[in-house]
């Protein structure tokens, strides 16, 4: 199947959504944690985190259009503070309902079952079932004029990792953490490590290693 700029443009709405949100691929599936200035909770399932810079450690978040209805995006931007926390395959059914769309007032956290931990000095909820669980400070926002989408940019200020899970060379295992991927907007996968390659070099071989 070969498809032209103006093939995609005229298939239906929710088929074109449907092939575009998978066609890149495996993403990541965590869970976006925030509050408003009264504390009260949002939690959303987001697949576009994106590893922006290791120093400082920066991640990229791409959020939809609407402004006021994204209820993340209001409370991050006036709080300065997010989490993103992974989603295992226990957390499955629980973290893909948050993507409903309940009232302001409705804590996801309360009507999925999912539970909120709140860690010192932060100004937004972890989610405790979550393998891994990341605290992270606003450093950028930047409204997309191409389709309405908003870029966020946050630095990792605290971090929490499942022990045994670090590799000697201080990459986290996913697979071992229990992590699970993403594509499209339903489908969800183990992720069991298949190899890891080492560091390519023009005078070698791939190489894998042990």
């Amino acid at each position: 199947m070969l498809l032209t700029s103006s093939s995609i443009a005229a298939m239906p709405s929710r088929d074109r959504a449907a092939l575009i949100n998978s066609i890149s691929g495996f993403k990541p599936a965590n869970l976006v944690g925030t509050a408003d200035p009264d504390g009260h909770c949002n939690l959303a399932i987001m697949s576009s985190v994106v590893h922006l810079g290791s120093h400082p450690p920066l991640l990229a978040l791409i959020v939809r259009p609407g402004d006021e209805e994204r209820h993340t995006l209001h409370n991050l931007l006036r709080s300065g503070h997010y989490s993103i926390n992974h989603v295992a395959e226990d957390m499955v059914e629980a973290a893909h309902q948050t993507a409903a769309r309940y009232p302001r007032q409705t804590s996801e956290f309360e009507a999925t079952g999912l539970t909120p931990v709140w860690w010192e000095g932060f100004k937004a909820p972890m989610v405790a079932e979550a393998p891994v669980k990341l605290a992270l400070e606003l450093r950028e926002h930047q409204h997309l004029a191409i389709n309405g989408t908003h870029l966020v940019i946050g630095e990792i200020v605290q971090a929490e990792i499942p022990s045994g899970c670090v590799n000697e060379d201080g990459s986290l295992d996913l697979s071992a953490a229990g992590t699970v991927a993403l594509t499209g907007l339903d489908s969800y996968h183990r992720a069991d490590l298949m190899k890891r390659m080492a560091y390519a070099k023009p005078d070698l071989p791939p190489r894998t290693l042990p």
